[in-house]
């Protein structure tokens, strides 16, 4: 099981890169190797995607949500991982986006990427792109304000 924290910082108020990071079926938009997310219902999503020629299908549950602070999530199927973002106001129209991930690489070419610091990069590199992303359209495309309580235990 690897790690990885990345941090961005972007300039746009917390409710916005919130808003935005809660728009799942936008990720194609910035995040390296995602083909499509579909939102099934408030806590559960398909994802598709494809890694080093690798094409991959899996669900996850979204464990905690609360707006403004923080989305959490865990996989249900495919390679397990799990994570959560945080939100933190660093000042009007600036806000600290924070990715801390726990992934166990499935495969050969996953594990090998792992190793060589690429998993490290991709993350890097997709919060970069959010940044750009909700930067240069200065607003959010839709947002889902509803609370998902962390579960007991």
């Amino acid at each position: 099981m690897s790690t990885i924290t990345e941090i961005v910082e972007v300039d746009v108020p917390v409710s916005t890169a919130y808003n935005q990071w809660t728009q799942f079926e936008s990720f194609p938009e910035f995040m390296e190797g995602v083909e499509q997310v579909r939102q099934l219902d408030d806590t559960h999503t398909h994802w598709v995607t494809r890694f080093g020629g690798v094409a991959r299908e899996f669900d996850a549950t979204i464990t905690e949500q609360h707006p403004d602070e923080r989305v959490a999530w865990k996989s249900d199927s495919g390679p397990e991982h799990g994570g959560v973002i945080t939100f933190h106001r660093l000042a009007e129209g600036k806000t600290r986006v924070t990715a801390q991930m726990e992934i166990d690489p499935e495969g050969f070419v996953e594990n090998v990427a792992d190793k060589l610091g690429i998993l490290d990069r991709r993350v890097r590199g997709d919060m970069q792109r959010f940044k750009n992303f909700i930067e240069n359209r200065g607003r959010e495309t839709g947002a889902w304000r509803g609370e998902v309580p962390r579960p007991p235990g």
